[in-house]
C-alpha cells in the first residue's frame, strides 16, 4: 500500500480533479493497483503551481491541508477589469489610470492583516444550493457576502517579469529587488505581488481590491501557488515527471512520507501497548508530555494524530498503516 504525498506542479488548464485523475492513472499504469487519492486544496484551472496529492492514509490529512495557509505569486494587469477577474472573460470596466510603483508598494501594508473581501461571482461557493459560477454563467445576478480572511504578508516584487515573456518562477534569481524609496517615480501597467494568506482567500478578489484602492481597475493575468501548508514549489514535480512514473520511473524518488503533511507537529514515540490502545481508539493515561497535538508513531510506523491533555492521550485521527 502507498501512503504519502506527491506534490504536483499543476500546469495551467488542468483542473484539480483532473490532476487527481492523472495521478490515479499513472499509479495504475505503474502497477500499483487501486490507490486512494485526494488533493489538499483546489487550485483554479487557470492557476499553476503547488497541488499536494495525498495517497492512501495521507488522504485523512486533506482536511487539515484545506485549512492551511497558502502563498501565491500573482500579476495584476491594470486598466481592465473582467467578469471573472482573470484573463479568461470579457472586459466589464476600463480605466486610463496607471498607479505609480511607489503607491503600489505603499498599498500592500493596507491589505496586510485581517480584512474582508467579496469573493468572485465566478467561484465554487454555493448560493441557495447552486454554484456561484453556474448562476453567473446563466446570466443571473450573484450576490455574495463579504468574508473575513487574513493576509499574513503582501510583498511587492516590482514590474511584471512575464511582460517580457519570462516566467517569474523560472527566474527567481533575476527578480527585481523590493521597492526602493529612492527609485524614480514610475507608472506601472502591471505588477507582481506575493501573498501569504489564510484559507478562503481569493487572490482574484485581492487583485481587484488592490486595483480599486489605487484608483484604477485590474485583473489577474498570472497566478502561481508557491506554497500550500508545509509544501513548497521546490518539492513539486511536473506533469511530465508524473507521466514518467506511469512508464516505470521510480515513485520513491518523488513520494513524500505521510508525516510530511504534519510539519510543525511534534512526534510522540509509543510503546507497543500504547500503540495498540491508540489503534483501538482507547484513551492512554500517564504520559509525561505537555498538552497539545502530537503525531504518534511506533518506531517508524505512523499510528495516529493524537491530542494530549493532562497526561491523557486521545486519538484525533488514526492511521491504518
Amino acid at each position: 500500500m502507498l501512503h504519502g504525498w506527491i506534490i504536483l506542479d499543476k500546469p495551467r488548464g488542468l483542473g484539480s480533479t483532473q490532476a487527481v485523475g492523472a495521478v490515479k492513472r499513472n499509479l495504475r499504469e505503474a502497477g500499483y493497483g487501486k490507490v486512494k487519492v485526494g488533493h489538499g486544496g483546489t487550485l483554479d484551472p487557470e492557476a499553476e503551481g503547488v497541488l499536494p496529492i495525498a495517497l492512501g492514509e495521507a488522504t485523512k490529512l486533506c482536511g487539515r491541508m484545506l485549512d492551511s495557509d497558502k502563498t501565491y505569486e500573482f500579476t495584476i494587469q491594470f486598466g481592465e477589469e473582467t467578469d471573472t477577474l482573470d484573463a479568461e472573460s470579457e472586459v466589464v470596466a476600463r480605466s486610463d489610470r496607471r498607479p505609480p510603483l511607489a503607491a503600489i508598494a505603499a498599498i500592500c501594508e493596507h491589505f496586510t492583516g485581517p480584512i474582508e473581501q467579496v469573493p468572485p461571482k465566478y467561484s465554487a461557493l454555493k448560493v441557495d444550493g447552486k454554484r456561484a459560477y453556474d448562476l453567473a454563467r446563466a446570466g443571473q445576478d450573484v450576490d455574495l457576502e463579504k468574508r473575513a480572511v487574513t493576509i499574513h504578508s503582501l510583498e511587492f516584487l516590482g514590474p511584471d517579469l512575464s511582460a517580457e515573456g519570462v516566467s517569474a518562477f523560472d527566474t527567481v534569481a533575476g527578480r527585481p529587488d523590493p521597492y526602493d524609496p529612492q527609485m524614480p517615480l514610475e507608472l506601472a501597467d502591471s505588477v507582481t505581488l506575493v501573498a501569504h494568506v489564510s484559507k478562503g482567500t481569493y487572490i482574484r478578489s485581492l487583485a481587484r481590491d488592490v486595483a480599486h484602492a489605487l484608483g484604477t481597475v485590474g485583473h489577474v493575468t498570472y497566478l502561481r501557488r508557491i506554497k500550500a501548508g508545509p509544501f513548497v514549489q521546490e518539492q513539486a514535480i511536473s506533469l511530465d515527471k508524473l507521466n514518467e512514473i506511469g512508464k516505470g520511473a521510480p515513485l520513491q524518488d518523488h513520494l513524500l512520507p505521510l508525516e510530511a503533511g504534519l510539519d510543525g507537529i511534534p512526534a510522540l514515540a509509543l510503546d507497543p501497548d500504547s500503540a495498540q490502545a491508540a489503534r483501538q481508539g482507547r484513551v492512554v493515561s500517564g504520559l509525561p508530555h505537555p498538552d497539545g497535538l502530537y503525531f504518534a508513531k511506533l518506531g517508524d510506523t505512523p499510528v495516529a494524530l493524537v491530542e494530549l491533555e493532562g497526561g491523557q492521550m486521545k486519538v484525533v485521527r488514526g492511521f491504518n498503516v
